[in-house]
Parts: C-alpha cells; structure tokens; sequence
C-alpha cells in the first residue's frame, strides 16, 4: 500500500522502518522538514518528504505527532480525501499538552483529533510502547503473540488497520467504535501492558472510565520520580499493576 506517515519520532519512525520492510510504500514527515529525516529515511528505505506531500497520493495516512499539535494539520488534512485510510497514535497526557477541557470533561482522544483535523480516523498503535514495537513483535502463529486494540467507525479503514497492525508483528484486536477508544487510552489495563489476545480483551472489558485519568496521572509521576532507572520490563509491570 502507498502509506504517509506524518511524525518521525520513536513511533512513526518506527512503524516506517517495519511496514517499509513488508513491502509497502512509505512516505515520512516531520516537522522540521525532509532534510532532517533524510539519513533515517536512507537508511529504512522509505521517502523522505514534506507532509504536504505525506498526505498526498496515498491509501493511508498514519499520525504520530504531539496530542495538541493536532489542530495545526487541518490545514492540509482538509483536502485528504474522505475515501483515505486515517490512523492516529497519538494520547494526550495534560503535562505535555496543557489541559484540553473536551477531552478532561470525556471525550474519547481520538474522536477529539478527529474533529480537529476534520477527517475520521482510527485509533492503533497507541497503547505500545516504542521499545515494544520495535522489538517484540512476533510471527502470527506465536502462542505468546502481543495483541494491539484497533478502535474505528468504519469498518473497511478498520480492517486496512488491523493488516498494518498485524504486518507490523502484532495481533490486532477489533476494538470497537471511536466512542469506545477510551478503553485503550493511557491509565487503562490495555494500554502498554504487553497483552496477550485473551488477555487484551479482558483488559478492554475492565477499563474503568473515571480511574483512568487518574491512573495515567500517578503513572507519570511514578516515571518522572524514578529518571531513567526503570527497565523496559519495570515499566510494563507498573503498567499493569496501577491499572489492574
């Protein structure tokens, strides 16, 4: 597929490098321009570009940026056709971003994106971490696979998430609606706690709506207090046991 992938960090440039290495045609954006990316993007296989042209002449679109930088791609989201695929990884954390009070009051991140670009999207990839996705994916038959929610209005942009999601090495579990994507969002027992795909339903199932801001808030305040100090597999057992 011919892919654009707007945000060169941790994740995007990640998801580059693997659904370049399926076969897939990769555009990559960032914000400072395709001079700064162009090694990386040498290196991955994939083009570098501006994201003007990340956004144009392609199947899907895969937004890895800040939370609150979302409401600047309207401007050239506006004039992505209806009929492309649009996948936000973003979660929005009120430290980085300030506090936006649709999304404090309840409103489903990704609905709030979706309405701030003025394009539907799906919501994937955003309850992994970037060490997860870059280094634990596993063939579909592995009995030990990690399993990824995938939450969407659209059931054809769905299922085009789900197949990246399992070409990037990763089970990928029909999530529900955008109205239900609060499930996966951060301070829920489904977000970056490297599940199974019994175990990522129950998870879904067991989100407590009110508990999960605060959560997510105690979380980083964990992960801020401790530096640098937490291994990889330190943080997914947090994860697990404050959201439990």
């Amino acid at each position: 597929m011919k892919i654009g992938i707007v945000g060169a960090g941790n994740i995007g440039s990640t998801l580059a490098r693997k659904l370049a290495a399926c076969g897939h045609e990769v555009k990559l954006a960032n914000s400072k321009g395709p001079e700064s990316i162009q090694a990386l993007a040498n290196e991955i296989g994939v083009h570098a570009v501006t994201k003007e042209e990340a956004v144009s002449g392609v199947e899907v679109v895969i937004l890895s940026i800040p939370f609150a930088n979302y409401p600047d791609l309207e401007p050239i989201m506006s004039k992505v056709p209806e009929k492309t695929v649009v996948i936000d990884t973003s979660n929005y954390y009120p430290g980085r971003d300030g506090l936006i009070k649709e999304v404090d009051d309840g409103l489903p991140e990704s609905i709030w994106v979706s309405k701030r670009i003025g394009h539907p999207v799906i919501k994937a990839w955003n309850a992994v971490l970037a060490a997860t996705l870059a280094d634990k994916g596993q063939p579909a038959e592995s009995p030990t696979r990690i399993a990824l929610p995938v939450a969407g209005g659209d059931t054809y942009a769905e299922t085009i998430a789900q197949d990246l999601v399992e070409d990037t090495g990763f089970t990928a579990l029909a999530a529900g609606s955008l109205e239900d994507s609060w499930r996966q969002q951060p301070g829920t027992p489904a977000y970056c706690t490297e599940l199974t795909l019994p175990e990522l339903k129950l998870a879904l199932q067991m989100a407590d709506k009110e508990r999960a801001p605060k959560n997510r808030d105690a979380l980083l305040a964990k992960f801020m207090a401790s530096g640098s100090q937490l291994t990889h597999e330190q943080i997914v057992a947090t994860n697990r046991a404050m959201t439990a």
